[in-house]
């Protein structure tokens, strides 16, 4: 079809390798050599693929015909209103063997520690910090993707649509005939221990540490895992992520969006006749439905509504280069924006690898107060600001106006240092959960969990006066 580029690439779902066409729209084709799955590029890209299998299941210009190729069926899935501006209208057609609708009536499933609660306990302004949240041994206790959610804070409404929380992951076992979908909001996945196979209804990806994905609302998926994992969950209800935008830096930097990846069609026709789960997150609130046959069951789909994986080494960082600490919104991944021009819902932002060469600067993060809360964790290395204590797996929530900054080995370190060109943050990643929504912390966040770090403030406690009244500007 017109505007349409045709790259041919191998099924890497069948050992025979089979060769196929796969159709693009302002796409290119990437090979992952783990598992050798294969992917889509771009961000907000209108993408179209088909499982090689069924060449041709793709309706010939147009999105819902009499019959479908191959007796599929036509099913739409709005990510937007209809009458959503061309630039945030989002819906992708997916065609499959049997539709979504057909399934049992949900009920309501046990939920464990997952929660939209924002009252169970009294509020509290601390700084705090959380050791890296314990992943039960299968031998202890199995867990699947699902029933190790755990919520830690957040704010909002999901019947409102506005709103924002913070999930952890731990899991030791694979999703077995069971799949999840959330149509309260997006899940923004960070993986710090183990990758995730994770299947979709558009096809499959492998998300590993140090590289995150985004299963936007409605979307159904299923996660496999090999041996312990353990991970961070940023949920936005009401907006979907976006890349920001770039103003004065020019067309180019920080997430490039050919980096992001998305999966290509695939397909499996098998019937459960003991069951297959369908959980839904909905109001905050877990159901689930049966059915007798898996869901990923499309065929071929195309649109700009999907799931997408970034790899974090690929951003490309923007530093300061003469003086003072650039605020730390130059490192803002994805953005999910607020009706306020300029005040994001939430952020995810990143510290990377970097150089550092500012003159005459305190070169670590200053000290802070802020209109915003920040949550933070850590995949691997270690956080320049606090080399001590915050841990790969763990976590930090400084409230909205609660007071944050280096601790006080940091300051005097860092103060007296010489100001050479240095490598920051080498071998780490630490990452920030930026909102603007004032967040609660839930009962398992403050204590079922028991990893909140009570002696936290005392890293601050050595800091000292350094005032001399009788200071004097140097001669020049």
């Amino acid at each position: 079809g017109p505007g349409l580029n045709y790259t041919h690439i191998e099924n890497p779902f069948k050992l025979s390798k089979q060769r196929a066409l796969l159709i693009c729209s302002s796409a290119s084709c990437f090979t992952e050599d783990m598992a050798e799955l294969k992917y889509l590029s771009g961000f907000g890209n209108e993408f179209a693929t088909e499982d090689p299998r069924c060449p041709g299941a793709l309706p010939d210009a147009q999105n819902n015909p009499q019959v479908c190729p191959y007796g599929l069926y036509a099913e739409q899935l709005s990510g937007s209103a209809f009458t959503c501006p061309r630039p945030t209208n989002k819906r992708s057609w997916l065609y499959r063997i049997l539709p979504s609708v057909r399934h049992k009536p949900f009920a309501p499933l046990e939920q464990g520690h997952l929660t939209q609660n924002w009252d169970e306990v009294d509020p509290d302004p601390n700084q705090l910090r959380w050791l890296p949240f314990t992943v039960p041994k299968v031998s202890e206790k199995k867990m699947d993707f699902v029933t190790g959610l755990h919520t830690v804070c957040g704010a909002g409404d999901t019947r409102t649509r506005n709103g924002i929380a913070v999930h952890i992951y731990t899991c030791n076992i694979s999703m077995l005939d069971r799949c999840f979908n959330n149509s309260d909001g997006d899940f923004l996945i960070v993986p710090q221990q183990g990758k995730l196979l994770i299947t979709t209804e558009f096809g499959k990806m492998m998300v590993e540490p140090n590289e995150i994905c985004v299963i936007q609302q409605g979307m159904r998926f299923s996660v496999d895992v090999f041996g312990e994992a353990r991970g961070y969950i940023l949920e936005v209800y009401g907006s979907h992520f976006e890349l920001p935008d770039l103003g004065p830096i020019g067309a180019n930097g920080l997430a490039n969006p050919r980096d992001f990846l998305v999966p290509v069609a695939w397909y499996e026709d098998r019937k459960v006749p003991s069951g297959y789960s369908v959980i839904n997150k909905y109001q905050g609130r877990l159901f689930a439905a049966e059915q007798d046959f898996s869901p990923f069951n499309v065929v071929a789909w195309h649109g700009n509504y999907v799931p997408y994986k970034y790899n974090l080494e690929k951003f490309m960082v923007i530093n300061c280069v003469a003086f003072d600490h650039a605020d730390p919104s130059i490192f803002t991944v994805l953005t999910a924006k607020s009706t306020r021009p300029g005040v994001a819902i939430a952020d995810f932002v990143i510290f990377p690898p970097r150089w550092g060469v500012a003159d005459h600067t305190f070169r670590p993060p200053y000290y802070h107060r802020n209109c915003m809360s920040e949550f933070m964790g850590l995949i691997k290395g270690y956080y320049e600001a606090k080399e001590e204590g915050f841990q790969p797996g763990g976590a930090s929530l400084h409230s909205i106006m609660t007071p944050h900054g280096p601790d006080s080995e940091c300051f005097e370190k860092a103060s007296g240092a010489d100001l050479k060109p240095e490598r920051v943050a080498e071998g780490t990643m630490a990452f920030m959960f930026e909102s603007s929504f004032s967040m609660a912390v839930t009962k398992w966040g403050l204590d079922t969990c028991n990893r909140l770090d009570k002696n936290y403030y005392k890293c601050w406690e050595p800091l000292k006066s350094h005032f001399n009244p009788n200071w004097k500007p140097s001669s020049k």
